[in-house]
Protein backbone atom coordinates (compact mmCIF):
# COMPACT_ATOMS: atom_id res chain seq x y z
CA UNK A 1 0.00 0.00 0.00
CA UNK A 2 1.33 3.45 -0.96
CA UNK A 3 -0.29 6.53 0.53
CA UNK A 4 -0.12 10.20 -0.39
CA UNK A 5 2.17 12.32 1.80
CA UNK A 6 1.80 16.03 2.64
CA UNK A 7 4.29 18.42 4.23
CA UNK A 8 3.67 21.54 6.34
CA UNK A 9 6.51 23.47 7.98
CA UNK A 10 7.72 26.92 9.01
CA UNK A 11 11.02 26.34 7.16
CA UNK A 12 10.33 28.63 4.20
CA UNK A 13 11.95 27.99 0.83
CA UNK A 14 15.06 30.20 1.03
CA UNK A 15 17.04 27.47 2.79
CA UNK A 16 17.36 23.83 1.84
CA UNK A 17 15.51 22.36 4.83
CA UNK A 18 12.38 21.33 2.91
CA UNK A 19 14.41 19.85 0.06
CA UNK A 20 16.45 17.84 2.57
CA UNK A 21 13.25 16.38 4.06
CA UNK A 22 12.09 15.43 0.57
CA UNK A 23 15.47 13.86 -0.13
CA UNK A 24 15.10 11.67 2.95
CA UNK A 25 11.60 10.66 1.82
CA UNK A 26 12.61 9.64 -1.72
CA UNK A 27 15.57 7.66 -0.40
CA UNK A 28 13.08 5.55 1.52
CA UNK A 29 10.73 5.22 -1.46
CA UNK A 30 11.27 7.15 -4.71
CA UNK A 31 7.69 6.39 -5.81
CA UNK A 32 6.07 8.32 -2.96
CA UNK A 33 4.03 11.35 -4.00
CA UNK A 34 4.28 14.37 -1.69
CA UNK A 35 2.31 17.62 -1.72
CA UNK A 36 3.36 20.82 0.03
CA UNK A 37 0.56 22.25 2.17
CA UNK A 38 2.74 25.26 3.00
CA UNK A 39 6.22 26.08 4.20
CA UNK A 40 5.43 29.74 4.84
CA UNK A 41 4.12 29.47 8.39
CA UNK A 42 5.77 32.24 10.42
CA UNK A 43 8.64 30.85 12.52
CA UNK A 44 7.36 29.00 15.61
CA UNK A 45 3.74 30.01 14.92
CA UNK A 46 2.02 26.84 16.13
CA UNK A 47 -1.43 28.48 16.11
CA UNK A 48 -1.30 29.29 12.40
CA UNK A 49 0.12 25.86 11.62
CA UNK A 50 -2.73 24.28 13.57
CA UNK A 51 -5.28 26.24 11.54
CA UNK A 52 -3.68 25.50 8.15
CA UNK A 53 -3.45 21.78 8.89
CA UNK A 54 -7.03 21.68 10.21
CA UNK A 55 -8.52 23.41 7.17
CA UNK A 56 -6.47 21.44 4.62
CA UNK A 57 -6.96 17.98 6.12
CA UNK A 58 -10.53 17.28 4.86
CA UNK A 59 -9.58 17.84 1.21
CA UNK A 60 -7.19 14.90 0.90
CA UNK A 61 -7.95 11.27 0.08
CA UNK A 62 -8.43 8.72 2.86
CA UNK A 63 -5.18 7.24 4.18
CA UNK A 64 -3.15 10.40 3.42
CA UNK A 65 -0.17 10.89 5.74
CA UNK A 66 0.24 14.51 6.90
CA UNK A 67 3.70 15.45 8.21
CA UNK A 68 3.64 18.80 10.04
CA UNK A 69 6.76 20.35 11.57
CA UNK A 70 6.51 23.64 13.43
CA UNK A 71 8.60 22.76 16.40
CA UNK A 72 10.02 25.42 18.74
CA UNK A 73 10.59 22.64 21.32
CA UNK A 74 12.79 20.52 19.02
CA UNK A 75 15.40 18.60 21.01
CA UNK A 76 13.54 19.07 24.30
CA UNK A 77 11.39 16.60 26.22
CA UNK A 78 8.33 17.28 24.02
CA UNK A 79 7.10 14.08 22.39
CA UNK A 80 7.30 13.22 18.71
CA UNK A 81 4.02 11.52 17.77
CA UNK A 82 2.11 9.78 15.02
CA UNK A 83 -1.66 9.41 15.00
CA UNK A 84 -4.10 7.27 13.09
CA UNK A 85 -7.49 8.84 12.42
CA UNK A 86 -10.47 7.19 10.80
CA UNK A 87 -9.48 8.61 7.42
CA UNK A 88 -5.80 9.54 7.65
CA UNK A 89 -2.56 9.89 9.61
CA UNK A 90 -0.71 12.74 11.34
CA UNK A 91 3.01 12.92 12.15
CA UNK A 92 4.10 15.92 14.22
CA UNK A 93 5.58 17.20 17.47
CA UNK A 94 3.20 17.01 20.41
CA UNK A 95 2.84 20.77 20.89
CA UNK A 96 -0.80 21.40 19.98
CA UNK A 97 -0.22 21.57 16.23
CA UNK A 98 -2.59 18.66 15.55
CA UNK A 99 -5.29 19.77 17.99
CA UNK A 100 -7.37 21.52 15.33
CA UNK A 101 -7.65 18.38 13.20
CA UNK A 102 -8.44 16.32 16.29
CA UNK A 103 -11.29 18.67 17.23
CA UNK A 104 -13.04 17.50 14.05
CA UNK A 105 -11.59 14.03 13.45
CA UNK A 106 -10.75 12.14 16.67
CA UNK A 107 -7.70 9.90 16.84
CA UNK A 108 -8.22 6.14 16.61
CA UNK A 109 -4.72 5.42 17.92
CA UNK A 110 -1.58 7.35 18.89
CA UNK A 111 2.07 6.47 19.44
CA UNK A 112 5.17 8.25 20.63
CA UNK A 113 7.90 7.83 18.01
CA UNK A 114 10.33 5.79 20.08
CA UNK A 115 11.33 3.14 17.51
CA UNK A 116 14.47 4.56 15.88
CA UNK A 117 14.39 1.79 13.28
CA UNK A 118 12.13 4.08 11.27
CA UNK A 119 14.21 7.25 11.78
CA UNK A 120 16.91 8.42 9.40
CA UNK A 121 20.02 6.29 9.73
CA UNK A 122 22.91 7.94 11.55
CA UNK A 123 23.11 10.38 14.44
CA UNK A 124 19.89 12.26 15.20
CA UNK A 125 20.28 16.03 15.28
CA UNK A 126 18.87 17.90 18.29
CA UNK A 127 17.75 20.72 15.95
CA UNK A 128 16.33 18.99 12.85
CA UNK A 129 13.80 16.32 13.76
CA UNK A 130 11.95 17.18 10.54
CA UNK A 131 14.79 15.51 8.65
CA UNK A 132 15.74 12.80 11.11
CA UNK A 133 12.41 11.68 12.61
CA UNK A 134 9.25 13.17 11.09
CA UNK A 135 10.08 12.87 7.37
CA UNK A 136 11.33 9.26 7.54
CA UNK A 137 8.48 8.17 9.81
CA UNK A 138 5.99 9.79 7.42
CA UNK A 139 7.59 7.99 4.49
CA UNK A 140 7.43 4.61 6.24
CA UNK A 141 3.78 5.19 7.16
CA UNK A 142 3.03 6.11 3.54
CA UNK A 143 4.66 2.83 2.47
CA UNK A 144 2.25 0.95 4.73
CA UNK A 145 4.23 0.36 7.93
CA UNK A 146 1.66 -0.13 10.75
CA UNK A 147 1.37 2.69 13.25
CA UNK A 148 2.02 0.27 16.11
CA UNK A 149 5.51 -0.43 14.73
CA UNK A 150 6.59 3.19 15.12
CA UNK A 151 6.68 3.43 18.90
CA UNK A 152 4.90 3.11 22.20
CA UNK A 153 1.15 3.53 22.37
CA UNK A 154 -0.09 6.66 24.15
CA UNK A 155 -3.52 7.92 25.17
CA UNK A 156 -4.79 10.49 22.63
CA UNK A 157 -6.35 12.35 25.55
CA UNK A 158 -2.82 13.11 26.80
CA UNK A 159 -1.90 15.13 23.69
CA UNK A 160 -1.08 18.82 24.09
CA UNK A 161 -3.88 21.31 23.44
CA UNK A 162 -3.38 24.94 22.50
CA UNK A 163 -4.74 27.45 24.96
CA UNK A 164 -7.40 29.15 22.84
CA UNK A 165 -10.86 29.54 24.42
CA UNK A 166 -13.59 27.50 22.74
CA UNK A 167 -16.60 29.31 21.25
CA UNK A 168 -19.37 29.70 23.82
CA UNK A 169 -23.08 30.46 23.50
CA UNK A 170 -24.33 33.53 25.30
CA UNK A 171 -27.81 34.96 25.83
CA UNK A 172 -27.45 37.31 22.87
CA UNK A 173 -24.88 35.62 20.62
CA UNK A 174 -21.53 33.83 20.81
CA UNK A 175 -18.08 34.53 22.20
CA UNK A 176 -14.87 33.36 20.60
CA UNK A 177 -11.42 34.58 19.60
CA UNK A 178 -9.08 35.08 16.67
CA UNK A 179 -7.48 31.72 15.89
CA UNK A 180 -5.39 32.59 12.82
CA UNK A 181 -4.30 35.44 10.55
CA UNK A 182 -3.81 34.75 6.84
CA UNK A 183 -1.36 36.40 4.43
CA UNK A 184 -3.97 39.00 3.47
CA UNK A 185 -4.24 40.11 7.09
CA UNK A 186 -7.72 38.64 7.48
CA UNK A 187 -8.51 37.83 11.12
CA UNK A 188 -10.00 34.34 11.22
CA UNK A 189 -12.07 33.56 14.29
CA UNK A 190 -12.92 30.19 15.80
CA UNK A 191 -16.69 30.77 15.48
CA UNK A 192 -18.12 28.41 12.84
CA UNK A 193 -20.77 29.41 10.34
CA UNK A 194 -23.25 26.78 11.50
CA UNK A 195 -23.92 28.60 14.81
CA UNK A 196 -24.66 32.00 13.27
CA UNK A 197 -28.12 33.58 13.44
CA UNK A 198 -29.70 35.00 10.29
CA UNK A 199 -28.49 38.53 11.08
CA UNK A 200 -25.34 39.18 13.09
CA UNK A 201 -22.38 41.46 13.65
CA UNK A 202 -18.98 41.16 15.32
CA UNK A 203 -18.04 43.14 18.41
CA UNK A 204 -14.30 43.30 18.96
CA UNK A 205 -12.53 45.69 21.34
CA UNK A 206 -15.64 47.93 21.49
CA UNK A 207 -15.84 48.13 17.68
CA UNK A 208 -18.92 46.72 15.96
CA UNK A 209 -18.35 45.32 12.45
CA UNK A 210 -21.34 44.47 10.28
CA UNK A 211 -21.66 41.12 8.53
CA UNK A 212 -21.76 40.91 4.73
CA UNK A 213 -21.70 38.13 2.14
CA UNK A 214 -18.63 39.16 0.11
CA UNK A 215 -15.65 41.49 0.43
CA UNK A 216 -17.08 43.69 -2.33
CA UNK A 217 -20.18 44.41 -0.23
CA UNK A 218 -18.12 47.12 1.46
CA UNK A 219 -16.22 49.99 -0.11
CA UNK A 220 -12.46 49.66 -0.48
CA UNK A 221 -10.78 50.28 2.85
CA UNK A 222 -13.86 49.52 4.96
CA UNK A 223 -13.91 46.75 7.61
CA UNK A 224 -16.31 43.85 7.28
CA UNK A 225 -17.17 40.46 8.74
CA UNK A 226 -18.14 37.40 6.72
CA UNK A 227 -17.90 33.62 6.60
CA UNK A 228 -14.69 32.60 4.83
CA UNK A 229 -14.19 29.59 2.58
CA UNK A 230 -12.84 27.71 5.62
CA UNK A 231 -16.27 27.92 7.29
CA UNK A 232 -15.35 30.34 10.10
CA UNK A 233 -16.25 33.98 10.70
CA UNK A 234 -13.44 36.28 9.62
CA UNK A 235 -12.82 40.01 9.93
CA UNK A 236 -11.35 41.70 6.88
CA UNK A 237 -10.87 45.04 5.17
CA UNK A 238 -11.85 45.21 1.52
CA UNK A 239 -8.55 45.37 -0.39
CA UNK A 240 -6.74 46.03 2.88
CA UNK A 241 -5.07 44.36 5.85
CA UNK A 242 -7.30 44.01 8.91
CA UNK A 243 -4.50 42.83 11.18
CA UNK A 244 -2.38 45.87 10.43
CA UNK A 245 -5.28 48.32 10.57
CA UNK A 246 -6.85 46.97 13.76
CA UNK A 247 -3.61 45.85 15.44
CA UNK A 248 -5.13 42.63 16.75
CA UNK A 249 -3.44 39.31 17.48
CA UNK A 250 -4.22 35.61 17.69
CA UNK A 251 -6.18 34.97 20.89
CA UNK A 252 -7.96 38.35 20.91
CA UNK A 253 -11.51 37.75 22.25
CA UNK A 254 -14.60 38.84 20.33
CA UNK A 255 -18.36 38.50 20.37
CA UNK A 256 -21.01 37.69 17.77
CA UNK A 257 -24.15 39.78 18.39
CA UNK A 258 -27.59 38.77 17.19
CA UNK A 259 -29.26 41.66 15.34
Amino acid sequence: MTRLLTLLTDFGTRDSYVAVMKGVIVQIDPTLQSIDLTHEIAPQDIHSARFCLMTAYPYFPPETVHVAVVDPGVGSSRRAIALQLENGFLVAPDNGLVSGVLSQFPAVAAVELTNSTYWRKGQTSATFHGRDIFAPVGAHLARGVPLTELGNSIDPRSLTQLSLPDPAKTQDGWTGCIQAIDRFGNLITNIPADVLPEKWSVLIEKTSIAAVSTYADRSIGEPLALVGSHGFVEIAINCGNAQAALNLAIGTPLKIDIL
